[in-house]
C-alpha cells in the first residue's frame, strides 16, 4: 500500500553547523565541476607560449559527435606522496620570453626565475637548444617528464657542460609551479566560504542532518 512521508527540508542557513559541514561534504564529493581546472591550464598554456613551449595535444571527442584537441597536460592531487603535475610538448627559444613573461605575470617571480634559466642556458649555446618533453609511467608529476635537451648546430657543437640539466630542471619547475597553482585553485574552490556561496546560491535543500534532499 502506497503511504505518504512528509520530510521536513532547510536551506542551507538553517542547518547547525554540524549539519553545515555535512552538507559542505556532500558538495565536495558530488556536486564539485569536474572542470574546475580549466582556468588554470588556459593560463598555463599562455605561458607555455610565451617561453616557448609548444604543447603536445590529443583528439577528444565531443558529445555532438566532433572532436577538439585537448593539451596533453595531467596532475593528480592533492594528498599523496607521489601527487604533482607533468605535460609533453617541444621546447624552443622564443626571443624576449624573460622580457614578455613579466609583463603577463610581473608578480610571479618564479615564473621570472625559470625563463631566465632558459635564457641563460640558451645564451651559452647560441640560442640553439631545443626540447623534446614526453610522459613516461602511470603517475603524474614532474620526474614521470623524459626531457631530451639537444643544440641544434649546423657544426653539431656539444651543450656546454651544465646546460642539459639547466634546461630540463627548468622545464621541471614549470611543472611543479603548475602543481602549486592547480593546488591553490582547489584549495579555494573547496573552501567552506566559495562552497557555502555555491550551495546558497544553487537553493539546495537539506535534511536536518545536513543530508542532500531531493
Amino acid at each position: 500500500m502506497a503511504e505518504i512521508i512528509e520530510t521536513i527540508v532547510y536551506s542551507f542557513d538553517e542547518l547547525s553547523e554540524e549539519a553545515k559541514e555535512k552538507a559542505r561534504d556532500w558538495y565536495r564529493q558530488g556536486a564539485f565541476d569536474d572542470d574546475w581546472y580549466c582556468a588554470v591550464y588556459s593560463d598555463f598554456e599562455q605561458i607555455c607560449e610565451i617561453l616557448g613551449i609548444s604543447l603536445a595535444s590529443v583528439p577528444v571527442r565531443l558529445y555532438g559527435g566532433g572532436t577538439r584537441r585537448r593539451p596533453c597536460i595531467w596532475f593528480s592531487g592533492f594528498a599523496s606522496q607521489g601527487d604533482g603535475a607533468c605535460f609533453e610538448g617541444n621546447y624552443l627559444y622564443v626571443r624576449g620570453s624573460a622580457r614578455a613573461i613579466r609583463a603577463y605575470a610581473p608578480k610571479d617571480v618564479e615564473l621570472h626565475r625559470i625563463a631566465d634559466t632558459l635564457r641563460a642556458a640558451q645564451w651559452s649555446n647560441f640560442f640553439q637548444l631545443g626540447a623534446r618533453i614526453t610522459h613516461r609511467g602511470r603517475y603524474y608529476h614532474e620526474y614521470c617528464m623524459e626531457i631530451a635537451v639537444e643544440r641544434g648546430s649546423a657544426v653539431y657543437q656539444a651543450m656546454t657542460p651544465t646546460d642539459e640539466d639547466d634546461v630540463a630542471e627548468a622545464l621541471r619547475d614549470l611543472a611543479r609551479w603548475l602543481y602549486r597553482k592547480l593546488e591553490d585553485e582547489y584549495d579555494y574552490l573547496t573552501s567552506d566560504e566559495v562552497v557555502d556561496e555555491a550551495i546558497t546560491a544553487n537553493g539546495y535543500s537539506f535534511t536536518e542532518a545536513g543530508e542532500r534532499f531531493g
